[in-house]
């Protein structure tokens, strides 16, 4: 594997595969990597013919008072984790060469409707970050394929949306979200909790199930069962933000007749900030 931090070494790597005819498929991470990542990095590699990963902690997409400064960073230990997984080239720039004229003058990607909305209204300007860095990973890779996890259900919306209005000629996979035993969805953030917080932190997931249940059986009213569940939250120990039950198609309010609906929760538990969901047919 060849650990990359320059933009021209990278695109010569690119050039090379891409004359062979090689198609790649692109791993974005802000590193401290867990089996999550390593699921994404599998599947990319039953798909493509390279695998691209890149480590970057981005900080157009922290907002003030977020954890940027102390965000994990672990660099060698990840670029071991990805050789053993079977990447080809990991790309790892500094800030300077992702935003060499400064934040401040970056131009900057807004994907309207879906990204000012649940994790978007929390943290202001997030998924701004989120569609600029990621616009640029695949200007500068320029993969055929990009691997994001459902657990982060918005943010891979939010990239969808871009990659069509942007006519990128990317395919955006998906892929299912990895949990632990106790069905906790695996984060970086996790790391944060305590103990304590650790045996807490799978109720999450229990209340998301709870209430897709509720909705399978067709029972209650939306609103009534959006704000049960946060009350069940809170009575477990979690400071919730959301607890909403969305279309899967865009994130809007249900409407009747719709039946692909999300199931999404975010919530605090200590210093760490949760989030999961659940998507169904009804």
């Amino acid at each position: 594997m060849e650990l990359i931090a320059e933009i021209a070494h990278l695109r010569a790597q690119v050039a090379l595969w891409r004359l062979n005819g090689e198609k790649i498929a692109l791993v974005p991470t802000m590193g401290n990597l867990h089996d999550g990542h390593l699921k994404l990095v599998a599947e990319a590699r039953q798909r493509g013919d390279r695998c691209v990963a890149t480590i970057f902690v981005n900080p157009l997409q922290f907002g003030e008072g977020e954890d940027f400064d102390s965000y994990p960073r672990t660099l060698q230990e990840d670029a071991e984790k990805l050789q053993q997984a079977g990447v080809d080239l990991l790309f790892a720039p500094s800030v300077e060469v992702v935003y060499p004229a400064g934040q401040a003058a970056q131009s900057q990607i807004e994907v309207p409707l879906i990204s000012d909305i649940l994790c978007g209204a929390s943290r202001p300007g997030h998924f701004v970050g989120v569609a600029t860095v990621v616009a640029k990973l695949f200007n500068l890779v320029q993969p055929d394929m990009a691997l994001f996890g459902e657990k982060d259900f918005q943010q891979l919306m939010v990239i969808r949306w871009m990659t069509r209005d942007l006519c990128f000629p990317i395919e955006i996979i998906g892929v299912t979200t990895d949990r632990e035993t106790d069905g906790l969805a695996r984060s970086s953030r996790n790391g944060y909790l305590t103990a304590d917080e650790r045996e807490l932190a799978p109720a999450l997931y229990a209340v998301l199930n709870a209430a897709a249940e509720e909705l399978q059986d067709g029972e209650g009213d939306l609103a009534e069962m959006e704000l049960s569940a946060a009350n069940t939250l809170k009575e477990i120990g979690f400071e919730s933000d959301y607890f909403t039950i969305r279309r899967a198609a865009d994130l809007q309010r249900p409407e009747s007749g719709d039946t692909a609906l999300v199931i999404l929760a975010a919530a605090y538990l200590g210093r760490a900030r949760l989030i999961d969901n659940i998507t169904l047919t009804l």
